[in-house]
């Protein structure tokens, strides 16, 4: 992946992590009141934490362009 080098882009990016975090957090507590309710929707709680491993998986990457790449 392309590093960006734009501290505009870079600052954007930081923005981005910050905000998929706070709905990965959303999602947790969201599937944690749902998994608590007996008559909760199970196919419901699936997507929730399908999205919420998307999350992850976004936030990672993105992380991981925000890291300089050091020379070997």
């Amino acid at each position: 992946m392309n590093q960006p080098t734009d501290p505009a882009e870079l600052a954007r990016m930081a923005e981005r992590v910050v905000a998929l975090r706070q709905e990965h957090r959303q999602l947790d507590e969201t599937i944690a009141r749902m998994q608590a309710d007996i008559a909760a929707d199970e196919l419901a709680v699936k997507r929730l934490k399908k999205r919420k491993l998307q999350l992850k998986d976004l936030i990672a990457r993105l992380e991981s362009a925000l890291i300089p790449d050091e020379p070997a």
